[in-house]
């Protein structure tokens, strides 16, 4: 009985304007690459095809050579691939999949299910009923017409559609494109497969969201992700296992300081995140001038290992201790003007404060390293 990969939410093309330009165009190959490994554990698990649940690309505008570079990754699977659009790449009457069929990017064994029809696989003992999103938001329920779809005896009924299961995703989630939660029920699925939310959602044992392959954004809800389904035999309930094959976890991180003690496990908790790991740091709290140059040290390591790393230090007040001034020899007139910028940090302009009183420090320590008198 069927065997197949489901997957979700590809958006091929997507910019990432708000990250370092090294940084945004690996994050934006990194979207291809995913596809790759996707096509070679298709091979390797010996799947029936591959089911692709909307939005595979970012938007309707990205170029003829994206297009041509996606069917390009797909190449090292030679079963079926059968792909639906989403919002983001509805098969509107003039789409990015009408001029990818006009420039012959699609090769034969992509299906692209831009109409609401019966795909039947029977050499593979499926069919499936796909809910293409013609238009970006729909208030109407795609996915009904499952209900009536006749298919022939013996034949596993996948879904394939992209949406928002009503009542069951968090965060106010409920959205146009609506899909109805019992529909594996009314129209006798075995399994229905489904793309928009980005992490890996079971939704009851033959509902699912794939997730995102390549993690998009800071939100812990399991992306990263393909689903290996297996349906034993018709009626059976299917068989799921979820295979990690992101590359970028994106992880957020906001710590309080306190102590100096909490500097030290601050820097053994960045120094376990994995590599090629996407981080944005927040950190609040007080930090001494030289527990200071330590945390910048530990960032300039972490910004060569990670693929991005972003930092807020806004709310970290810097507090020179008794031993940062004899350590800085910053006696007299020194010392006073480190009072002075001690006291602005919490008042108006707090943060100029913090910076002139970490560059003053930065100064006074490399003329000691240089062998001259603070």
């Amino acid at each position: 009985m069927p065997r197949f990969l489901h997957t979700a939410d590809w958006q091929i093309g997507r910019q990432y304007a708000s990250f370092a330009p090294d940084d945004a165009v690996a994050l934006a190959e990194a979207r291809i690459f995913v596809i790759e490994r996707i096509a070679d554990l298709a091979t390797q698990h010996a799947v029936d095809a591959v089911l692709v649940a909307g939005d595979v690309f970012d938007a309707q505008t990205v170029s003829d050579r994206t297009i041509r570079r996606l069917f390009n990754a797909m190449a090292d699977y030679a079963g079926p691939w059968i792909l639906i659009p989403g919002n983001h790449d509805a098969a509107l009457a003039e789409s990015v999949w009408t001029r990818a069929q006009r420039l012959g990017a699609v090769p034969e064994n992509a299906h692209l299910a831009l109409s609401p029809q019966v795909l039947e696989f029977a050499e593979a003992d499926f069919v499936i009923l796909p809910a293409p999103l013609t238009q970006r938001h729909t208030q109407s329920d795609l996915t009904s017409w499952f209900d009536q779809a006749e298919t022939a005896e013996g034949l596993a009924r996948i879904g394939l559609a992209h949406g928002s299961v009503q009542g069951i995703l968090a965060e106010d989630m409920d959205s146009p494109n609506p899909i109805a939660a019992d529909r594996t029920e009314t129209a006798r699925l075995d399994y229905l497969a489904l793309g928009d939310w980005h992490g890996t959602k079971q939704i009851n044992p033959r509902t699912w969201y794939s997730g995102t392959p390549e993690q998009d954004r800071f939100r812990g809800n399991d992306p990263g992700n393909v689903l290996l389904v297996d349906i034993p035999e018709v009626g059976a309930e299917p068989r799921v296992e979820i295979l990690p094959i992101g590359r970028h976890p994106w992880i957020q991180m906001s710590e309080h300081l306190a102590v100096s003690s909490d500097l030290d496990q601050l820097i053994a908790n960045i120094e376990a995140q994995p590599e090629q790991a996407v981080v944005a740091l927040r950190l609040e709290g007080e930090i001494s001038l030289l527990g200071k140059q330590q945390l910048e040290r530990a960032l300039s390591v972490a910004e060569a290992r990670f693929r991005s790393l972003g930092y807020d230090l806004s709310g970290l007040s810097l507090q020179p201790t008794e031993d940062d001034i004899a350590a800085l020899h910053a006696d007299g007139y020194v010392g006073d003007v480190i009072a002075e910028l001690r006291g602005q940090q919490e008042g108006e302009g707090g943060e100029v404060a913090r910076d002139a009183m970490a560059i003053l420090a930065s100064m006074l320590l490399e003329k000691q390293a240089q062998g001259g008198d603070a």
